[in-house]
This record gives C-alpha cells, sequence and structure tokens, in this order.
C-alpha cells in the first residue's frame, strides 16, 4: 500500500506513539500527549500538518507519561505526571490531557494537586505548525518553506502559512490564557488536593467560501461532539454479536470499530461513505485497498461497498497522461486533497498506477449487486464497470496476449502496480527481481472473476450476447492461465510472467488469491494448498508472502516473507472454495489467535518468523494500524467459517456453518440484508435466521458460485471448461 512515488513502507514513528483518527484528519503524538516537529508527528487536515508541535509544560517540565488510554478510534486520555526538580520520586501534580481529533484538536487539560500544600503553576503551551504536506512527513523530506506568521487575535494564536498563492491558518485558543506569538500561558495555584482545568483548541480558518466542519460544538446540549453522535449512527447500523470464544468476540468488535473510524465522506457527496486505506499514513481512497476492503465488509455494511465504487466511478480515467498514469476506464490508486500534495504528485491530486484497481471495481461491483441494492443503481454503474473492461484490453493488455500486465509510465511512478508494490516485491526463486512489464498471478483472477461478474450480471438484465462474450472471455482466460502459468515439475503457479513471458517461479502466496475466484483447474488446486500450507509458506500465524526457501525471503521484509492478513483472508476463502476445510480453518484460527497480541487489533502486517521459532508473532515496526484491509480481515475469515452468503435476485441467503468447535456459538443480530435486518444463531453447527426479508429465503448448503451460475446458464458455449 504504498503512496506513489515512495516504494516502501513509511519511516518508524517510534515507541508509544499514540495516532487518534477521524475521517481524512488524524494526530500522532508521542505517549505524554506532546507533538514534536523533529518526529512524523502532528495534526493533519486535508493531508496537510496544521500542528507540527504542541507541548505542554508545567513550570518549565515536560510530563512524564503514565498512560495514554484509546478511549473511540478519536479521543485519549493521556495522564502523566510533572516531574520533581528536588530529586524526590514522587510527584504530587498529575496532569490530564483528555483528546479528541476532528477538524484540528480539542484537548481537555486537567492538573490535579495531591498534595496537602497549594502548589504554584505556570502551564504553558507552545505551538508550531510548518504546513507540510502528508509526503513530507511520512518520508522525511525537507519541508517546502512555508512563509509563516504569527499574530495574537481576540485572544488566540493564529498561525500562518502562505506558499505562492496558497495561504493556511491554524487558530489556537485557550481561554483565560495569557496569549503571546510564542506560547499560551496560565499562572496559577492548585489548591491542596484540588484541581484546575481548561480546554484547548487548535482548528484550521478557512480562506474558502465554503469554511471547515463544525468541530468540537455541541449543539445538542448533550456532551456528544459530532465524532460521538457519527460513532453512534455506526453502531447502531451494524451488526451485534456475540460468541462463544470471547477473544474472537473481542477481536470482530475491535474490527467494527476500526471500520467505523476509517469512513470517509466523499467531499463532492457527503452522503456517500467510503473507507479509507489506513492510519495514519493512508487516510485516503485508495482504489485497491478500499474496494478489497469494502467487499470484504459487505456483511456488516453494504453500502460501503457501493460508497466506494460510485466514488472511485467519478474519478475513472477519461485521458492518456503518463504523469499520473490515467488512462481511459482505469480506477485510480491514489487520490490525495491538498494542494501540494497534489504538487508531489506531479501536479495532479489522483495517481492511477495500479493494475488491479480497474479489475476489482467490476469484480466488487458484482458482489454488490447480489446483496439487494437497487437494480437501478447497479445499472447507474455498468457503463463505468464497461469502460473498466475496455481499459482491460485496450490498455491492461497492452500486447494482446490475453493477461494483464503493467509497467510504470514515468520514472516516477510504482515500479510494481499489484498489491505487492514495494520495488522489490515480485522476484524470482534465486531471488533476482523480475523486469516490466509484468503480468501477475492474482491480477489474472481478478480479471476472470471482473468478465464472469459481467456475464452473470448481463444474463441477469436479459443480455445474452454480452453474457455469453465475457463467459467466453473467462473461459479462455482460464485455459491459457493454466497452460502458461502453471509449472508441473515445482507444482505451483508463477507469481507472474515478465516482460519476455518467462515464468517468474518464486513460491509466493500471490496464487492463493487464483483460488478465491476459481482460475486454478481442479486437478492442479491439491498441490497448490500443500505449497501454501507447507512449513516453508505456513509460519504458524498465517501464510507467509514469500516461502523461506526463496532467494529473496527476509522475514522482516514488507512484502517478501511478512504475513499480512488480507492476504490469508483471502487465501481462507479460496481454501473453502476448493474444499480444504481444514486448511482454512487452520489459518484462520491462526491469524485470530495472532490478533490477541495486539489488544483484538490485527495490523496490516507482522514479519514472518516461525511460531516455533518465536512465541508471539512479530510486529513489523512500519505498519499501519488500524489498516482497512486488517480491520476486515476479521470479518472475512469469520464469514468465511460460517459459509454465510447471499444472492438475492435469486432469492436465497446461505449459511452452512464449518466452524471450528473453539470458536462456541454464534448469535448476530441487527445483520443487514436487502434493505431488512436478521438475526443469526449458531449453535452447535446448526444455523437458525430470523427476520429474512420476503422473497429471501435460507437455502441449504453452500452458495452457488458466479462461475457455477454462467456454466448453468449454458453461456459458456461448449461447456467444456468446468468451473469449479
Amino acid at each position: 500500500m504504498a503512496g506513489w512515488n515512495q516504494d516502501n513502507a513509511a519511516g518508524p514513528l517510534g515507541a508509544g506513539t499514540v495516532t487518534l483518527i477521524e475521517g481524512s484528519s488524524f494526530c500522532i503524538s508521542s505517549p505524554n500527549g506532546d507533538i514534536y516537529p523533529e518526529h512524523p508527528h502532528g495534526v493533519f487536515f486535508q493531508d496537510s500538518r496544521i500542528l507540527s508541535g504542541w507541548r505542554l509544560t508545567v513550570n518549565g517540565q515536560a510530563l512524564e507519561a503514565l498512560v495514554a488510554d484509546i478511549k473511540e478510534p478519536y479521543r485519549a486520555l493521556f495522564v502523566g505526571r510533572v516531574p520533581r526538580v528536588d530529586g524526590y520520586a514522587d510527584s504530587s501534580l498529575i496532569v490530564e490531557r483528555l483528546r479528541e481529533v476532528g477538524a484540528g484538536i480539542q484537548e481537555q487539560v486537567t492538573v490535579r494537586n495531591f498534595s496537602q500544600e497549594p502548589t504554584e503553576c505556570a502551564i504553558s503551551l507552545a505551538v508550531e505548525a510548518d504546513f507540510a504536506d502528508l509526503f513530507e512527513v511520512k518520508e522525511a523530506r525537507a519541508i517546502q518553506r512555508w512563509e509563516k506568521t504569527r499574530h495574537v487575535d481576540e485572544g488566540s494564536l493564529v498561525i500562518g502559512g502562505a506558499w505562492q498563492d496558497v495561504r493556511k491558518d491554524v487558530q489556537v485558543q485557550a481561554p483565560g490564557a495569557d496569549v503571546s506569538q510564542d506560547a499560551l500561558t496560565y499562572r496559577l495555584v492548585v489548591p491542596a488536593h484540588g484541581q484546575w482545568s481548561t480546554i484547548l483548541t487548535a482548528v484550521p480558518k478557512s480562506h474558502t467560501p465554503i469554511p471547515p466542519p463544525p468541530s468540537f460544538i455541541h449543539p445538542q446540549g448533550d456532551g456528544l461532539s459530532p465524532r460521538d453522535r457519527r460513532r453512534q449512527e455506526w453502531v447502531a447500523k451494524i451488526p451485534m454479536l456475540q460468541m462463544g470464544n470471547k477473544s474472537i468476540e473481542r477481536t470482530l468488535r475491535r474490527s467494527y470499530d476500526d471500520l467505523g473510524a476509517l469512513r470517509i465522506e466523499d467531499p463532492n457527496h457527503p452522503d456517500r461513505v467510503v473507507v479509507a486505506a489506513g492510519a495514519p499514513w493512508f487516510m485516503t481512497l485508495f482504489g485497491r485497498d478500499s474496494l478489497l476492503a469494502a467487499e470484504m465488509a459487505l456483511p456488516v455494511d453494504p453500502s460501503l461497498a457501493l460508497g466506494t465504487l460510485q466514488t472511485l466511478a467519478d474519478r475513472q480515467g477519461k485521458v492518456v497522461d503518463p504523469i499520473s498514469e490515467e488512462e481511459p476506464g482505469k480506477i485510480l490508486h491514489e487520490i490525495r486533497l491538498d494542494v501540494s500534495s497534489g504538487l508531489s504528485l506531479g501536479g495532479k491530486s489522483t495517481y492511477y498506477g495500479s493494475v488491479d484497481a480497474t479489475p476489482l471495481f467490476v469484480l466488487v461491483l458484482g458482489s454488490v449487486s447480489r446483496y439487494g441494492v437497487a437494480k437501478d443503481t447497479i445499472a447507474e454503474l455498468l457503463p463505468n464497470a464497461d469502460r473498466a473492461l475496455a481499459w482491460i484490453s485496450e490498455y491492461g493488455d497492452k500486447d494482446g496476449d490475453g493477461f494483464v500486465e503493467y509497467e510504470r509510465l514515468n520514472d516516477r511512478g510504482l515500479i510494481n502496480q499489484g498489491w505487492k508494490d514495494s520495488w522489490d516485491g515480485i522476484n524470482f526463486a534465486d531471488g533476482r527481481l523480475a523486469e516490466p512489464p509484468i503480468a501477475l498471478c492474482e491480477v489474472q483472477g481478478y480479471v476472470y472473476a471482473a468478465y464472469t461478474a459481467r456475464a452473470w450480471m448481463a444474463y441477469d438484465a436479459g443480455d445474452m450476447a454480452l453474457a455469453q462474450d465475457y463467459a467466453g472471455r473467462a473461459a479462455q482466460l482460464k485455459k491459457r492461465f493454466n497452460e502458461e502459468f502453471w509449472m508441473p515439475e515445482r507444482g505451483y503457479y508463477a507469481v507472474a510472467l515478465d516482460g519476455k513471458k518467462r515464468q517468474v517461479d518464486a513460491c509466493a502466496s500471490n496464487m492463493g488469491h487464483c483460488l478465491v475466484y476459481g482460475l486454478i483447474d481442479d486437478d492442479k488446486a491439491p498441490m497448490v494448498v500443500e505449497r501454501l500450507m507447507s512449513p516453508e509458506m505456513f509460519s504458524g500465524w498465517g501464510i507467509r508472502t514469500l516461502a523461506s526457501d526463496m532467494g529473496a525471503y527476509n522475514p522482516a521484509s514488507y512484502h517478501n516473507g511478512s504475513v499480512w492478513p488480507h492476504d490469508n483472508a483471502l487465501i481462507a476463502s479460496g481454501l473453502l472454495r476448493y474444499g480444504f476445510i481444514a486448511e482454512a480453518q487452520r489459518v484462520s484460527t491462526a491469524l485470530l489467535e495472532a490478533a490477541d497480541y495486539s489488544e483484538g487489533r490485527l495490523p496490516e502486517l507482522f514479519c514472518g518468523f516461525d511460531r516455533d521459532q518465536i512465541s508471539e508473532p512479530v510486529p513489523y515496526p512500519t505498519a499501519c494500524s488500524p489498516q482497512a484491509w486488517a480491520a476486515t480481515t476479521p470479518i472475512r475469515l469469520v464469514t468465511n467459517l460460517m459459509r454465510y452468503d447471499t444472492h438475492v435476485s435469486l432469492g436465497g441467503l446461505w449459511v452452512d456453518p464449518v466452524l471450528p468447535e473453539s470458536y462456541g456459538d454464534l448469535h448476530i443480530s441487527n445483520a443487514p440484508m436487502a434493505g431488512g435486518r436478521i438475526t443469526i444463531d449458531i449453535a452447535n453447527s446448526v444455523p437458525t435466521i430470523t427476520g429474512l426479508p420476503e422473497g429471501v429465503e435460507l437455502r441449504p448448503g453452500k452458495r452457488p458460485y458466479l462461475t457455477e451460475l454462467v456454466e448453468q446458464a449454458g453461456l459458456y458455449g461448449t461447456g467444456d471448461v468446468h468451473q469449479p
């Protein structure tokens, strides 16, 4: 999930760093709550760092951190004490900082005096703003020098920045403080066994006709901030969950919470909510990440996938632009809001360097259509799907060999443009890097699924000619893929074909994604699964991105031996599709056990060390947390094992559980289904469903895959390509 022109993950934030997020705004600070300009800290609003320094001192002393307790994704309580200068260990002054992030931050500061004497305090807040764009901070690049001003305006400190014709300001308010251009200071006496409190606020000042959103006003008088109300609305619309295994229950609830925090609104359509890729550096729309996360979240909130599709459709490529890698029909890789961030992207706010977002768009539209979204809403997106499919044949497959490949269009773009987008992410078994154009195996799986989805949607709408066209393309792709990518002497699929059409022979997790969509021949699947579950691939915590006997293997790398939860969730789906239930249970249980070591939250990735060697999952230093794929992974793992799926136009809901006994019984209420809400109970592996909407009934067994439906409809023509 690298940003453009940045082929590796961001630099480490440091031990104990606290990240708060709300929409596209976020705050990164040290454990005592202070923000230091020399670290990748700050308060970020619309991809710009509006606060680079925020340091609280009491009598000239920085606070000694005691605890940082994250109450909600957007609110934390920092508790610290004021160090004593007389050499005694214990301090009588405890400082609490209750911070909330919105369009800026608000912080309630409370000083408690636990001594028997009143204590004089000089409480001072030093504030800095450099207006750096997110890329400069994330990549530790030189900060663009803004012309900065500081002035006092009606009791508040206003820090301004000007660069070319852009102007930004942040306003800091500290009621009752002595405000100067250098600091905001309170001088007071805290009574014995007493306390003192104030509220500090820093918000951007607007220079446009549209003011920034109200941030810390409580218009209802109920003590709830806009973020609290938004969270309440989210909790009210998502499923309620109880599980016999309380550890897994905690992980799922944490996933719901993180997914709620990662929702951002399309600025042009506030009614549309999309999924941001991950905190802290990727709180924006990413094509691949947002689509896959939204699909995995379909059982929780189908509207996230629809909003993501609609927002991506609005920004679908229209012209050929080598700088941004835009092409007609292409789905974007990454979008940024801030003007100077746009200049980091070669003058553009949108970058299109992704080979897989475009087929994933069509694939996810097919999934959304099954969940009962209004047919006219789906129909509005079909022209975008057809433009995406046209991109696949006209631009994605430039050499006309039937496979979609990538090669960056300029020397600043991403070298690798699949999900393993680090510069060294695609390599041969001996460790040599693959040379572009590169056709990734999993991308062919996504294209196959896109063809199949479009064939079924056309059939559903009565367009037999179009349905047969795309079914034929799918069948041909499957045949050629199994001929060109399969390596019989190795018993697994090449991770890619390189620019000379050679098989890139590393054993990588990518081929597991081909299982999900049914691209792999039935007779080859057992060998693929055996390799995926081998000691070289399965670490005990999950399937590695690269086998440990490969030349480029490194358990502490970003993509060459690490374990990615979302990768495993997709592979687990594929294992179930081909009937490998015990293997799917083993992968799922390993990931859910790994979450226990990080308070129920799966990170973006962790290191690939063997569980027999190190008894805990080893964190990857720069992993995003929370991150959309990882937040939706537990949802996907459990719904996989529930074998829970729907196809509303077929009038069916399928629940055919293969949950391990250790998971216990499961009760889910308020689950969305075709505009209604259902309750699901699974006791002793027997499902009971109540509240099904009219026209939908519980069907026995598993849901028929689209490939099977297309085959049953006779769309494959000769019928000689069997679809699993």
